[in-house]
């Protein structure tokens, strides 16, 4: 099982790891993917919007000069706060800069309060997922180098260039576990899906998989194809046996990949914890 890292709130205090020892504690560490949230003001649990929060794309742009091997991505994307285009060519221009390392995490976006607070479209809930569908296309296309006109539905560009290709194309991840729309989208777009921790006994969790096996056979794609992402929280004082041991038991449910996050900024202690449980988890 791939375990990642989440950065959803920044450092604020002496206690909290910075930035660059995070990155390079994960680099070193074994840890698959460093995450940032794509937020423009702190909106995490039990924060206030003034807390400090930066910008996702020049965030991993500087962790990517600090790392050599963990893979970088935004936990996710909405579709709201760029133009289709310019969203993939910062995720390219990320992988250029970090050889081949970035994700595309991308979803419909949600967050009202956000929106109004800095003066950014939110588009109704209909129109934002046809945006969505149009991004996964163009960015498709944008990643294979082909620069013919596109024309979706809301979204469209005369001659969408973006040199340099990526030599590989980036995985992209879609967030969200809606049945109707989001499952349907990842079984036709994406690489990765992205659902979470529920403590239900994983009755949630195996009922959006079955969607999403159901949504797989539907377009004629193999299931398998399809990296299954778990987002959870590290317990506080959460023993590496005791994190390891949770893992184990979203493996057993179908997890492949788990995302961590903090409930408050990432310490030394939280990144031990996090390493030791990866690494008794790969044996």
């Amino acid at each position: 099982m791939r375990v990642s890292l989440s950065i959803t709130q920044f450092p604020t205090s002496a206690e909290h790891t910075p930035m660059d020892r995070i990155v390079r504690v994960a680099d070193e560490g074994g840890i698959d993917t460093v995450w940032v949230a794509d937020h423009l003001a702190q909106y995490a649990p039990g924060t206030e919007p003034t807390d400090p929060h930066l910008e996702a794309y020049t965030t991993l742009g500087w962790l990517a000069g600090r790392s050599r091997r963990v893979r970088l991505g935004a936990m996710v994307s909405p579709i709201t706060f760029r133009p289709a285009a310019l969203l993939i060519k910062a995720v390219s221009t990320l992988d250029a800069l970090s050889d081949g390392r970035a994700w595309l995490g991308i979803g419909a976006g949600y967050h009202e309060q956000e929106a109004a607070h800095m003066g950014i479209p939110m588009p109704p809930t209909a129109e934002r997922f046809e945006r969505l569908e149009d991004t996964l296309r163009l960015a498709r296309q944008m990643f294979a180098g082909d620069d013919s006109a596109f024309e979706g539905t809301h979204v469209r560009a005369e001659r969408p260039l973006n040199h340099p290709v990526p030599a590989r194309r980036p995985r992209i991840l879609i967030g969200g576990a809606g049945e109707r729309k989001t499952l349907p989208l990842v079984a036709r777009y994406a690489d990765a899906c992205n659902l979470f921790d529920i403590p239900d006994g994983g009755v949630t969790l195996r009922r959006k998989l079955a969607v999403l096996a159901r949504a797989c056979e539907a377009v004629g794609r193999p299931r398998e194809e399809i990296e299954t992402t778990v987002g959870t929280a590290l317990v506080p004082d959460e023993t590496p046996e005791a994190f390891a041991g949770r893992c184990a038991a979203l493996g057993e449910l179908g997890a492949e990949h788990v995302g961590v996050i903090t409930r408050t900024p990432w310490t030394d202690a939280d990144l031990a914890r996090l390493v030791d449980g990866a690494r008794l988890l790969a044996g």
